[in-house]
């Protein structure tokens, strides 16, 4: 699958603040010393530098809720004092007085929107809720006088149009041009009218990306599958009815079952039950959320941002949002993306006729006297998968326990990059189900991962990879934090979780970006880790994806959670025979999203209204969706690009990375091994330390040793090569 979760890492805000460039989630640049001349003795727990040991730590026990709106002014306000004796200067502009002050500036500020969005993200209660309405656009404003400040760009562009002609070294000339390249983009040079119509643009749309999300997480915490009677489980393993009664049970409904609206939850229900009746209820539930015609219903909130965006595009100089986010990708144009998408398209839409073709003759078989439909597809693959191959899900989920798998993420990271993961429990978390892991390399620290992998009231589902510090050796040496975040149905005390393979999968995915930013080694955080263009920050977690499938990984913590012995060689191998099964289907489902994102952000202007769901309907009979087949993110809760503006007009980014990651992956099968040391270490060294201090596809190259062969993407779906 290519994109391994609901809201995602991969869910990252191109937020306008200087200090807040391409960050998932809002990568926050902290440092355990104060920039500029802030004073830090009064500054209060949500903007004080972080200290103690491991470098420093987010204390979360000081945090409360209600001091937010506060501290995260209070924060602008140091920084606009901070960018005032920037502006103030009488010296002429240099990179040092300058550019490294910029890069200086503004950390209480980080410090407390570090705090905010974690909390946003994880502990979004009412409370939050309504803190979050009150304060993203005030946040937009704040960037957008940022950016919009006109002394400071002068000085910016200074620096860059002399950069050639001054000492700077190679990462210094990077991020003068990466500043440069910011500010630009976001209408720094325009006229003090179109200026004004874009702040109240970004404000607008700061609102209604926080009415999207509220309302998104409204319709999953409200609409639940609840089943009655033990018939209603048919066809259920003992792992999920135990899952669907704690659901249940944490809901207040003990004696039933219940489903929740989330795809960690709803996917295997519609993959294993037996109730066709009730796979077909919660389909429609999980689909349509946000489209209920409804006071949380977000196709008119959808409209406004579609306009929105084509109008702040056109004040910028481009004739779509697509066009201007394109412009800063490394497909640069959306016919370019448009191009490999349809390429891959017509492939997957092929295979999907022989899927569904096998999937009718057991349907046929079993005399259900049905044409299967798009609640009936995974049933029925499931199905096809064990008459192929001989796999059943519910049996290889028996080796698959969460807390092996993370270990076995571990041991992968050890024999690939020497890094060893040691549990600690010295430092606060914001959610007892938190853990924290000194991250070591030759025993020293290289940074702290976080993990918080269960399902919970206000936090947003699926799984994704955040930042809670950017690693940077600029005025210290400042080790990263990361996290990675999960929905898993928490068990009883002293059982395992058991999940399934494809979320196994996911956990390797989002320990690849964990990695990307803990392994990061440059000068400063701008450029750091995964702060890197959009359609290339899914190579390294799709080529972490890798390291599951190997022997070495199975046969030592895929144990079964009973008997405790390994996975057998036998089912091993037809896990590896199986390893493009069902292409058409993850392949279809994903690109009906990415196909329909880039063209909705064609199609819009600011003059007219877009109704989302019928773009929707025209769209898929333009490029024959099969009907068995729906979006993988239905618009209304698209959160990728409707939450903000991290994947809008960009949710091609997977497909297109992952060419570069199939390519990437074929240097390993040409080694010998995916733990040979020379590849291992130039992977490291070309790609994940580096961050955004060279262009991507001069990474990939240095890795590589050529351009991309775009034809290892096909291969590795098992679609023919044109």
């Amino acid at each position: 699958m290519l994109e391994k979760n609901e809201s995602s890492i991969e869910r990252r805000a191109f937020l306008k603040g200087a200090l807040a460039f391409a960050a998932f989630g809002g990568t926050s640049f902290m440092s355990q010393k104060p920039a500029l001349s802030v004073a830090t003795a009064a500054l209060g727990p949500m903007l004080s530098p972080w200290v103690g040991a491991h470098g420093g730590t987010p204390d979360f026990k000081e945090i409360k809720p209600a001091d937010f709106k506060a501290a995260l002014l209070k924060g602008m306000d140091l920084k606009r004092a901070q960018i005032n004796q920037i502006t103030g200067l009488k010296d002429k502009a240099t990179f040092e007085n300058t550019v490294a002050a910029m890069e200086d500036a503004g950390r209480p500020l980080s410090t407390a929107s570090r705090f905010f969005d974690i909390y946003t993200s994880t502990m979004n209660d009412k409370t939050m809720q309504a803190i979050e309405s009150e304060m993203k656009p005030l946040m937009a404003k704040f960037d957008d006088e940022i950016i919009q400040n006109d002394p400071l760009f002068q000085r910016l562009k200074a620096v860059y149009e002399n950069r050639d002609k001054t000492s700077l070294n190679s990462e210094q000339k990077r991020l003068s041009e990466v500043y440069y390249r910011l500010f630009t983009r976001q209408g720094a040079g325009l006229d003090e009218d179109k200026k004004a119509r874009l702040r109240e643009i970004n404000q607008k749309l700061a609102t209604l990306f926080t009415n999207f999300s509220h309302n998104l997480l409204a319709d999953e915490e409200k609409y639940t599958l609840v089943l009655e009677t033990e018939a209603d489980l048919a066809g259920l393993s003992d792992s999920l009815r135990a899952d669907a009664a704690a659901q249940a049970e944490s809901k207040g409904m003990k004696g039933k079952w219940v489903i929740s609206n989330t795809r960690s939850s709803m996917e295997p229900f519609l993959t294993f039950s037996s109730r066709r009746d009730l796979r077909e209820k919660g389909w429609r539930m999980w689909t349509n959320r946000g489209d209920n015609n409804d006071e949380r219903d977000n196709k008119a909130t959808m409209t406004e941002i579609l306009k929105l965006r084509a109008e702040r595009a056109r004040i910028l100089g481009f004739p779509s949002h697509a066009h201007w986010i394109l412009d800063d990708n490394m497909a640069k144009t959306p016919e370019n993306a448009m191009n490999l998408m349809m390429r891959v398209w017509k492939a997957a839409i092929a295979r999907v006729k022989e899927e569904v073709a096998a999937m009718q003759e057991i349907a046929d078989q079993e005399n259900a006297k049905i044409k299967i439909e798009p609640w009936d597809y995974r049933y029925y693959a499931e199905k096809v998968r064990i008459a192929k191959y001989a796999i059943d899900q519910n049996e290889v989920k028996q080796y698959l326990q969460l807390d092996k798998i993370r270990d076995g993420m571990f041991y992968a990271a050890k024999q690939v990059y020497g890094i060893d993961m040691v549990k600690i429990d010295d430092v606060s978390v914001v959610h007892p189900d938190v853990t924290v892991y000194e991250v070591r390399r030759d025993g020293k620290q290289i940074g702290l991962w976080y993990f918080d992998p269960y399902a919970r009231e206000g936090k947003r589902s699926g799984a994704w990879m955040n930042e809670y510090r950017t690693q940077e050796n600029f005025k210290e040496k400042i080790t990263p934090i990361v996290s990675n975040n999960s929905n898993f149905v928490k068990g009883k005390p002293g059982e395992p979780v058991l999940i399934s393979f494809d979320d196994a999968n996911t956990m390797f995915h989002e320990f690849g970006h964990a990695l990307h930013g803990l392994q990061s080694n440059v000068h400063y955080p701008t450029l750091a880790g995964t702060n890197v263009k959009r359609d290339f920050v899914e190579l390294p977690s799709q080529v972490n994806e890798r390291w599951l499938m190997t022997d070495e990984v199975l046969n030592k913590f895929a144990l079964h959670h009973k008997t405790g012995k390994a996975i057998s060689k036998e089912l091993v191998s037809k896990l590896k025979k199986s390893k493009t099964f069902n292409q058409g289907f993850s392949t279809t489902e994903y690109l009906a999203s990415a196909i329909y994102d880039m063209k909705i952000h064609l199609a819009a202007t600011p003059d007219k209204s877009i109704n989302p769901d019928e773009f929707e309907k025209v769209t898929m009979a333009e490029i024959s969706c099969p009907k068995e087949i729906v979006m993988r993110h239905r618009p209304t809760q698209f959160g990728h690009i409707f939450a903000d503006d991290g994947y809008s007009a960009g949710y091609y980014s997977y497909i297109w990375a992952d060419t570069y990651s199939a390519d990437a992956a074929e240097a390993f099968v040409e080694a010998g091994s995916f733990y040979d040391r020379k590849t291992c270490d130039r992977f490291r060294d070309s790609i994940f330390s580096v961050g955004n201090t060279v262009p991507p596809d001069v990474a990939f190259r240095n890795f590589r040793g050529r351009d991309v062969d775009t034809n290892a993407l096909m291969r590795d779906r098992g679609f023919p090569v044109a």
